[in-house]
């Protein structure tokens, strides 16, 4: 990252459809070379955010700046700047994987002679060597995915833009798409990804956590544990959770129970030593509690459930 002029700006980003608001007054900077996570459920707005920011949504309201251009007001300029991949490939599978990054590269106006060596740039990242003649319709998800990023980059965009990127595909095969991510950020790409896994957010250097429209919080992982826990997290065996979480929350010590799964979570403001007596006098039985270290969905679950903690800023 550097200090020069930020590579994304967004003041009041605002998008309604009818009476529903998909995005509510988004407002965030991002340096060059900046990763960039939006962090949500389905539904929760990320790919809206994206569609606006890439000058394919006009916004309602509020305004952006991407890679120096106004998206309400010249669309086709941010366009011609970025790099976008959607959540479903957009390559051509009865095209084989040199055709279509050819016609990618026409459609974004890479030089006729400089065509054949971003080719065989975006095959060898995609390390699709010796496969250049085979039929896109032919390659596993994974291949899929590396290809679409190398045609999203033909035209070498300041700002990349991906949306689900990793949807559907192996764990192994998300890693290694990280690791391109990063090299491309390692080249002052600024690049925004939005996703609904939770454990994505690590690869990032800040993350922004959206829910029902709007940014709930952002800053690094590291960052966002500090704000959202007031306390210390612990993991909880017990065989009756429903009856266990309600009686929970109502003991003086826990500040927050949830359920991950079939276990507990349970944020406490000091020790956890009353937490299996409280039980008992509620007559639940529970096996010891264990000290663990907030996931990143731990902390989306209380920046939502206590908002004030997210203290939402750029």
């Amino acid at each position: 990252m550097t200090d020069a002029a930020p590579a994304v700006v967004a003041d009041g980003l605002t998008k309604r459809f009818g009476s529903f608001t998909a995005v509510d007054r988004l407002s965030l900077d991002i340096a060059k070379g900046e990763v960039v996570g939006f962090i949500g459920p389905n539904g929760a707005g990320k790919s809206t955010r994206i569609r606006m920011l890439c000058g394919l949504l006009q916004p309602s309201a509020g305004r952006a700046m991407v890679a120096g251009f106004d998206v309400g007001r010249a669309p086709e300029a941010v366009r011609a700047h970025i790099g976008y991949m959607s959540q479903k490939f957009s390559l051509y599978g009865d095209l084989t994987v040199r055709e279509n990054l050819r016609f990618f590269g026409g459609l974004y106006r890479v030089p006729r002679r400089d065509i054949e060596e971003r080719t065989r740039d975006a095959v060898a990242m995609a390390g699709l060597e010796g496969r250049e003649d085979a039929l896109v319709g032919t390659l596993a998800g994974r291949w899929k995915q590396r290809l679409a990023l190398g045609c999203a980059i033909l035209h070498r965009p300041p700002v990349l833009f991906l949306d689900e990127p990793t949807s559907g595909v192996e764990p192994e095969a998300r890693r290694r798409f990280w690791s391109l991510i990063h090299h491309l950020a390692s080249k002052q790409v600024t690049i925004l990804v939005s996703t609904h896994y939770m454990d994505e957010a690590e690869y990032c250097n800040r993350i922004a956590l959206i829910n029902a429209g709007r940014l709930v919080a952002i800053g690094s992982p590291g960052e966002l544990r500090q704000r959202a826990l007031g306390g210390t997290l612990y993991e909880l065996d017990c065989e009756t959770l429903g009856a266990a979480i309600a009686a929970l929350h109502q003991a003086p010590e826990v500040v927050d129970a949830a359920i991950f799964g079939d276990k507990l979570h349970v944020l406490v403001s000091d020790g956890a030593d009353a937490l299996l007596p409280f039980l008992a006098r509620q007559g639940i039985a529970a096996g010891r509690p264990h000290r663990i270290t907030p996931s990143l969905e731990d902390v989306f679950v209380q920046l939502v459930t206590h908002p004030a903690n997210g203290s939402a800023r750029p």
